[in-house]
């Protein structure tokens, strides 16, 4: 199991993103949260094993119709094992 802690930014707010995010998630059986920042971006940490993971960012690296993502920045973060996905308000 695994966990990591991803800023999204480009046009990623008012799109969507954290909801098709959320979808994602529970469809790779991913569990986390994803939340909107002050400045523009969407801060999402997902866990679970290495493989889903890998997909999970892979698709955040393109995000949902509509959206454009310019950059994703990916650091590890501790396992705490989330049950599902949800999103969180914006800080």
């Amino acid at each position: 199991m695994i966990r990591r802690r991803a800023i999204v930014t480009g046009m990623v707010q008012g799109v969507g993103f954290r909801w098709a995010t959320r979808e994602q998630a529970q469809a790779l059986g991913v569990a986390g949260w994803a939340r909107n920042r002050a400045d523009g971006s969407v801060e999402v940490e997902v866990e679970g094993d290495a493989d889903a993971i890998d997909r999970m960012l892979a698709w955040l690296r393109q995000g949902p119709p509509g959206s454009e993502v310019h950059a994703l920045d990916v650091s590890d973060a501790a396992p705490d094992g989330d049950d599902g996905f949800r999103i969180r308000q914006t800080t």
